[in-house]
């Protein structure tokens, strides 16, 4: 969005658009493959144990967080002792994000313990957090007259804020005539 508009303004006008300016999230934006803590969680990936997806049931979540790739050593006590452990950093980063807490934070809470006594209280977590967001998309889509028309609205909104900026944007290419 940021270098379309930055291009339309070079062309058009400058501060036609306002440039959009990224928005950094918390340490956990980037959330790491449940097996393997070096390369992102993507629904691309080949094995569906590598990510939680938000149709996933309770079960199928703590599965999930059961099976997650860890290591032997038991978690530290503070942040320092994540490094050269991507695995271990990306499960309590999971945690601290769910918990709405910092990593500093939570590894108190787990420090000497080993994973089996750490992931069922991820598993837990995470299945808090997420059932209210299964239990919604669930309900949308066994119901797609229902969606159809949150869609149909929401284009139709869409629409009217945006009728007079691309109207503008049309006169500055010399797209409009009126």
């Amino acid at each position: 969005s940021r270098e379309i508009a930055g291009a339309f303004n070079h062309r058009f006008g400058e501060g036609f658009f306002t440039l959009p300016e990224p928005v950094i999230m918390t340490e956990g934006a980037r959330i790491m493959s449940l097996r393997d803590g070096s390369s992102k969680m993507s629904k691309s990936a080949e094995s569906d144990m590598s990510r939680i997806n938000l149709q996933d049931d309770a079960d199928l979540i703590a599965q999930k967080i059961r099976k997650a790739k860890t290591d032997p050593e038991p978690l530290p006590e503070n942040a320092e002792g994540l490094e050269n452990r991507p695995e271990a950093r990306n499960l309590i980063t999971i945690y601290a994000n769910l918990s709405e807490t910092s990593v500093e934070e939570t590894l108190p809470l787990f420090a000497g313990k080993k994973f089996s006594e750490f992931k069922p209280a991820l598993a837990d977590l995470a299945v808090e957090k997420l059932a209210p967001i299964t239990a919604e998309m669930t309900k949308l889509l066994d119901n797609p007259d229902y969606l159809d028309g949150l869609l149909c609205d929401g284009a139709a909104k869409a629409q009217a804020l945006a009728a007079p900026t691309l109207k503008s944007a049309r006169k500055a290419m010399g797209f409009w005539q009126g």
